[in-house]
């Protein structure tokens, strides 16, 4: 009986002395895997937590250009990134194009140069030195009367807020002299890029027909 009582302490010390080694030995891997992770941690919080280096923006020499606008030259000093329509608003007072969305998409800031269409705020006022440059103010006669393009859209009240008013005769007049207004299919396919949010689309279709037929447009 006391053999057995032995034996039976004996294996619970065994086992207890196993359960003891597998903690100790787990406890140490645990420590082993923290130590070596841990540094690796530390890195990549150091390394978000880190600001961006700042970025060195170079300055840029202002440009001295001619533009010739409305058959006048004007001398102006111009950042090289100074788009046309900027140029035109800002520096030289002439407000008629429109800053409608800024990104080439609504057709407000169109202007004539060398007698046709551009987006303003798309193009750069340096890459239209040496060329004419003309805009809503530039279309009327020396008398102050009206280019017929903007008696017709009078005459078919082809405009209601009018903000979109000054792009959309200027493309009406590149259209017509690029040969795109022989039929309202075509009007409306050239024109397209012109954005009339008051919807007067056929009444600027029957503007066009009307001053097509005036030479020289």
């Amino acid at each position: 009986m006391r053999d057995e009582v032995r034996d039976e302490v004996r294996d619970d010390d065994c086992q207890s002395g196993l359960s003891r080694h597998a903690h100790s030995r787990r406890n140490f891997l645990m420590v082993t895997a923290s130590t070596a992770v841990a540094p690796t941690i530390g890195r990549a919080l150091t390394a978000e937590a880190a600001p961006a280096p700042a970025r060195r923006i170079e300055p840029r020499e202002p440009l001295g250009l001619t533009l010739e606008i409305n058959s006048r030259d004007h001398r102006v000093v111009l950042d090289a990134r100074t788009t046309l329509l900027d140029a035109l608003r800002d520096h030289l007072g002439l407000t008629g194009s429109k800053k409608g969305c800024d990104h080439g998409q609504c057709g407000a800031c169109t202007v004539l140069v060398g007698g046709r269409r551009v987006l303003a705020c798309l193009t750069l006022a340096a890459s239209v030195q040496g060329r004419s440059v003309t805009t809503i103010e530039g279309l009327s006669g020396a008398q102050g009367e009206l280019h017929p393009m903007q008696q017709a859209f009078i005459d078919h009240d082809a405009f209601q807020c009018g903000y979109c008013t000054p792009g959309q005769i200027m493309s009406a007049i590149g259209c017509v002299n690029e040969g795109h207004a022989e039929s309202d299919a075509a009007i409306r396919e050239y024109m397209s890029g012109n954005l009339c949010r008051c919807g007067a689309y056929p009444n600027i279709v029957a503007a066009v027909n009307q001053a097509k037929s005036s030479a020289p447009i």
